[in-house]
């Protein structure tokens, strides 16, 4: 089970966090988490995961302060990046993909949806 792929999922509400790492996991997937936006961009760095989930609004830093920071660092700026958020608007998913985001995942989304884009991210990066 450790060649299986890392995603780090990054959430400041404790249940969906706990939500998405369980469904990554049943997936196969293994799973590192985040509370904030500070943490997910340490993590990122320290554990070059897979792929990133990341919640668009979250303390210290917003999933898409986290994509450019990504962006902008050599060692991550190819790691794949999901955003996921309430906040659907046209507007707010053109804001996250122009941020450098490969997705943007709006919620509620299901199970199914969550781990068919990871799945497709993993493949495309490998």
């Amino acid at each position: 089970m450790t060649d299986a792929p890392l995603v780090l999922c990054a959430d400041d509400d404790p249940d969906i966090l706990a939500l998405l790492s369980l469904r990554l996991e049943r997936a196969g997937y293994r799973v590192a988490q985040a509370n904030d936006g500070e943490e997910a961009l340490s993590l990122a760095r320290e554990l070059q995961p897979d792929v990133v989930v990341l919640d668009v609004m979250m303390p210290r830093l917003s999933g898409t302060d986290v994509v450019v920071a990504l962006r902008a660092d050599e060692a991550t700026k190819g790691l794949p990046v999901i955003l996921v958020s309430a906040r659907a608007h046209d507007e707010d998913v053109q804001r996250g993909l122009e941020a450098g985001a490969d997705a943007y995942l709006p919620k509620p989304f299901s199970a199914q949806e969550l781990t068919e884009l990871v799945g497709r991210m993993v493949e495309a990066a490998g």
